[in-house]
């Protein structure tokens, strides 16, 4: 029985942006298998220190990517996390960069108790477009795109349009 090909897709952004929501909703209209960075390095304890200035622990980048490696082979999985360029290229069909409007995200992340410089920082990162950039570095450009993510509409056109390339991206790999 030879295996179904199926596409790796990154989504990523600064904290706040919808990722997870769009992560855990298109696993479920696609069946590919949605793995949260964060979450997945709190259960591993896949952290290298802690890091007193942003009161969060230290990712340790390697041990992640060996945790993930053999998922990413197989295929069909959903990455979500905030930054991109620790990931290996090759790991992904597609990027998705989220992008909200500034006022909004530093509403979003102060109702998740962000304050101080982690909530200025996370904001001006979004202003500066630095995750976008910083896709458009790690990844050959044709892959990696931009979607906004301001209002539940956003979400659901997000949504349709992801679906829709996977299925196509279905049909032309197998």
């Amino acid at each position: 029985m030879t295996m179904v090909k199926r596409p790796n897709i990154l989504l990523t952004g600064t904290p706040g942006v919808g990722k997870t929501t769009l992560g855990k909703e298109l696993a479920e209209r696609t069946g590919l298998t949605y793995v949260n960075v964060g979450d997945l390095s709190q259960e591993g304890q896949l952290y290298d220190g802690y890091d007193e200035e942003y009161e969060c622990p230290i990712l340790d980048e390697d041990r992640v990517v060996d945790e993930l490696e053999d998922k990413m082979e197989e295929g069909g999985v959903i990455v979500d996390y905030h930054g991109c360029d620790l990931f290996p290229q090759r790991w992904f069909n597609i990027v998705f960069v989220l992008r909200t409007d500034n006022t909004q995200l530093y509403t979003r992340l102060e109702s998740r108790g962000y304050t101080g410089k982690k909530l200025q920082d996370n904001v001006q990162c979004e202003i500066f477009q630095t995750i976008y950039e910083e896709a458009m570095e790690a990844y050959s450009e044709e892959i990696v795109h931009q979607l906004l993510s301001n209002t539940p509409e956003d979400l659901e056109h997000n949504l349709a349009q992801i679906v829709q390339w996977t299925q196509q991206w279905m049909k032309d790999h197998n």
